[in-house]
């Protein structure tokens, strides 16, 4: 992958290392298998490399996708990483996953997995089933009780919150995003958020790529990362919701090696640390329009 332009501040380079996860299958973009290939594939080379995850991919898709990297006239060096969406046979699609991994790792590379529960004993039956080599996720109900995230730390699952989606009605409350991320900084617990959060900051954005698409109020994933952080340091929830809220963008700073949210600083060590230990990453069906947005603050 590129390596990072010289003009980025190394504490927003912490913060968004390989955080987003590239979903171009999934709505609103929904692209071909190998649109979105091509498309990963020319973001792997870009100056803006350095912020892109893994490739998301539903498990009955992944020979389709083996076939649309062969056939890419440049994939770019090294194994892509990918993330697949697991179905209701944990057990089958581990035999799949590691059948696949044999065949194709050293050009896709499996290794994450992500399912749905929203209930304890879902959790406690399907967890065990997926490969624990793998960082397990496993999407909840952001209102579900705390008892569900304890049951994920037990079983050492990771957590995977919805922040969003194709209407309106899909985006959450900002206490209910707050609750989450306090709850898995209490628990150690990772967590990855999807949907929803194609740019940096609170802001009204339209739903679809329609040119008649209605318009949401959405979070910012600066807004979300900036709150894990500050959730590690010891934030309540109302600072993480005035954060979560937050559209101004001179209320974020990046310099040198600090990150400021108004009147509170964070210093790079532990904005590296929350990265890797709290809020790991975030799927976007577009990586475009993150680094745009993000070159527009001037940030990029």
């Amino acid at each position: 992958m590129s390596t990072r332009a010289a003009t980025v501040s190394p504490v927003l380079h912490a913060l968004l290392t390989g955080v987003v996860d590239y979903a171009g299958l999934f709505p609103p973009a929904a692209l071909s298998m190998s649109a979105a290939a091509a498309e990963y594939a020319a973001h792997r080379s870009s100056p803006f490399g350095w912020m892109l995850g893994r490739f998301v991919v539903p498990v009955a898709r992944l020979d389709e996708l083996a076939s649309a990297h062969a056939n890419l006239a440049d994939a770019g060096q090294g194994a892509w990483p990918l993330s697949v969406l697991v179905s209701a046979d944990p057990a089958g699609d581990s035999e799949v996953i590691r059948a696949f991994n044999t065949r194709h790792g050293d050009r896709l590379t499996i290794e994450s997995v992500e399912s749905r529960a929203a209930t304890v004993e879902a959790i406690s039956w399907a967890l065990p089933l997926l490969d624990d080599s793998l960082e397990r996720y496993v999407e909840i109900p952001l209102n579900a009780p705390r008892s569900l995230l304890a049951a994920l730390a037990r079983h050492g699952g990771r957590a995977k919150a919805r922040t969003g989606g194709v209407t309106a009605d899909a985006f959450p409350p900002a206490p209910e995003v707050a609750r989450f991320i306090l709850g898995c900084a209490e628990l150690d617990l990772p967590f990855k958020a999807t949907a929803g959060l194609h740019h940096p900051l609170r802001g009204e954005q339209r739903l679809t790529y329609e040119s008649d698409s209605p318009s949401a109020t959405m979070f910012g994933f600066l807004g979300v990362f900036g709150a894990a952080a500050l959730a590690r340091r010891g934030a309540d929830e109302a600072m993480l919701v005035k954060v979560l809220e937050e559209r101004d963008p001179d209320a974020l700073a990046f310099e040198g090696d600090t990150m400021r949210w108004r009147d509170h600083t964070i210093d790079i060590g532990s904005v590296s640390a929350a990265r890797h230990e709290l809020a790991l990453s975030f799927g976007s069906c577009s990586f475009r329009e993150p680094v745009e947005d993000l070159r527009r603050l001037g940030l990029l």
